[in-house]
């Protein structure tokens, strides 16, 4: 059975963002006097500052997290964004989707500000059926929230939905809204973890699956 809508994860999946935020957490980290390792703050990626802050900094108050949510997003706002590029093959999936009469939906652990500059970076407005911000959830992903909310919009149930993201915390998202998932490699997880998560499919990227779009779970294949 086609698959009628695809929730698509942003950073990682449709644009090259994921070092860029383990930069900007990075420095927001030893501003503060935490040394954290890149490699540890990776592992977090994916996350929204409310779930990836008490992964790394589990003793830490919550003006202390409040601070350092507030440095990532100044420093990755103010610094990278405006650097970050789409993936080949990004928008062009996008439009694919459309073509073949399937709602698309961008469903996201970023800001609302950071999101919007998403769409007009992929030039994706007249894409899309909605989109979903962590701000417009009550928790970011692994939580449900974020997909649960981007498939109600849809108006379809979770059977005929699919993800598409680059983290075991888009996998864990997706499990927990009831839909299946297709993972990409384009976030740096490993093809073991991503795995480990059950997705439906792996994918190098965006592009690759574009390529074999037809055979592909988005046509439920």
């Amino acid at each position: 059975m086609h698959k009628q809508a695809i929730l698509f994860d942003i950073d990682g999946t449709l644009v090259d963002s994921n070092d860029a935020h383990v930069e900007a957490w990075w420095r927001a980290f030893a501003a503060e006097g935490h040394e954290i390792a890149r490699w540890a703050i990776h592992e977090q990626i994916g996350k929204g500052a409310d779930n990836l802050l008490p992964s790394l900094l589990p003793d830490s108050p919550d003006d202390v997290r409040d601070r350092l949510a507030r440095a990532h997003g100044d420093i990755y706002k103010g610094e990278y964004l405006p650097r970050v590029q789409p993936f080949p093959g990004a928008r062009e999936i996008l439009v694919k989707a459309v073509a073949s009469g399937q709602k698309v939906v961008l469903a996201s652990s970023a800001s609302r500000e950071e999101l919007d500059h998403y769409v007009q970076l992929l030039h994706a407005g007249d894409l899309l059926t909605a989109t979903t911000s962590k701000d417009e959830v009550e928790h970011s992903k692994p939580s449900a929230d974020i997909f649960a909310s981007a498939l109600e919009r849809t108006g379809h149930a979770a059977q005929d939905a699919i993800v598409i993201g680059d983290t075991p915390y888009d996998m864990a998202a997706a499990r927990g809204a009831g839909v299946d998932a297709i993972a990409v490699l384009s976030g740096g997880f490993s093809e073991e973890t991503l795995r480990a998560c059950a997705p439906v499919a792996v994918y190098d990227n965006v592009g690759e699956i574009l390529a074999h779009y037809e055979s592909s779970p988005l046509r439920g294949a």
